[in-house]
């Protein structure tokens, strides 16, 4: 028996290194990245329509299929994805190993069609994930996906809008990519709940001037004035040159939102070496480029929930001041809402972050306000 499992163990294995180099083909039919009936949002670089690439949290592959079955094909060690078959349970499928390039997503359905609903739930800045594809059963195709929504939502932010380890059980644990799942944000579960679209420019340790612990002059080669501009974006500045799409521009074209959530400025305060003049001036700036791309959308400064005391005091203060200076200028479609801070023990992921029970507190303080204010009911 024993020989027998390790015997369908490798076999696995071989199929998965089969698959991403197509020597030998897999059994049945092979839906390419490219087909039409797959809907995808989320900052997605398609330089290479056969291997949709992104580091971004949040991005979605959507698709409607025939059949009983159906596999996903994607780099090896691209990282977590949440999936959705119909309206099954969402589970989590993981491409961490070198030669993991399949993965089953659903076997033994009902011959029919059904929905997959894919969600990238980690930060890609050391995976940079790549999708190769879809295999369905012998003969079978994909059909018409799902309309989305109409409604349309952009967060910008951190390592709390990533949703950095809020599937933790102590905040005295380190990060690690198996506790941070996007899905169970406070952004993606507002998009839920108001049954919008959400698209995601976010990243752990960024600031609005100065990224976390970063010098009291801030870090403007790497801040999110910088990373805003760009399809995907890298940890590290140097890192801008592999992959090819880290230096590729983002095409505003391809996404308006009614709305704009900014949740930044934690990392800039988190640490005692701040300049609160420089970061009121990038909170400024950064508003002035996200109204420039987003000439119709409103604009929600948001603050919470990992600020306290004289920082969580002054960056309110700050943020209340560029809106009131923003309407004064003319622009009246920008706005201040606070979720509260996390509020006790329970509340705590990894490394002092929200988990999930905080990410749905936040979510539903946000929901109630952008439903007032998008008039979403």
């Amino acid at each position: 028996m024993k020989k027998l499992l390790i015997l369908a163990l490798l076999a696995i294995g071989c199929q998965c290194g089969f698959a991403a180099n197509k020597t030998f083909p897999l059994k049945g039919t092979i839906v390419s990245p490219a087909d039409k009936q797959i809907v995808y949002t989320g900052r997605i670089s398609f330089a290479n329509p056969e291997r949709p690439a992104w580091n971004f949290p949040g991005v979605q592959i959507i698709a409607a299929f025939e059949g009983t079955s159906l596999r996903m094909m994607a780099k090896p060690k691209s990282g977590y994805f949440m999936a959705q078959i119909d309206q099954a349970e969402p589970f989590k499928v993981a491409f961490r190993g070198e030669r993991d390039s399949v993965v089953t997503l659903a076997t033994a359905l009902p011959d029919g069609r059904h929905t997959v609903r894919l969600m990238y739930v980690i930060e890609g800045y050391e995976f940079f994930p790549e999708f190769w594809g879809f295999v369905l059963d012998k003969g079978r195709r994909l059909v018409d996906a799902p309309v989305l929504p109409t409604r349309k939502i952009e967060f910008i932010g951190n390592s709390i809008t990533c949703g950095y380890g809020n599937e933790g059980v102590s905040k005295f644990q380190g990060f690690e990519y198996e506790t941070e799942n996007h899905y169970y944000s406070y952004a993606s579960i507002t998009a839920r709940n108001l049954e919008a679209q959400h698209w995601v420019v976010a990243r752990s340790g960024i600031g609005a001037y100065r990224n976390y612990n970063g010098p009291k002059t801030g870090n403007p080669e790497s801040n999110m004035l910088v990373q805003y501009e760009y399809t995907g974006y890298a940890w590290k500045p140097e890192l801008r040159q592999e992959p090819t799409f880290l230096k590729e521009k983002w095409d505003f074209n391809r996404y308006q939102p009614d709305v704009v959530c900014i949740n930044l400025g934690t990392n800039d305060l988190s640490t005692s070496n701040y300049d609160a003049k420089l970061l009121k001036q990038n909170y400024h700036r950064l508003l002035k480029m996200v109204r420039q791309h987003n000439p119709k959308a409103k604009i929600v400064f948001l603050t919470g929930s990992m600020l306290y005391n004289e920082e969580l005091k002054l960056q309110k203060q700050l943020l209340d001041e560029v809106t009131a200076e923003a309407e004064k200028a003319g622009d009246k479609a920008v706005y201040r809402f606070d979720m509260a801070p996390i509020g006790g023990e329970a509340f705590y992921g990894n490394d002092w972050h929200p988990n999930i029970y905080q990410d749905e507190k936040m979510a539903g303080e946000l929901t109630a306000y952008l439903r007032t204010l998008m008039n979403w009911f």
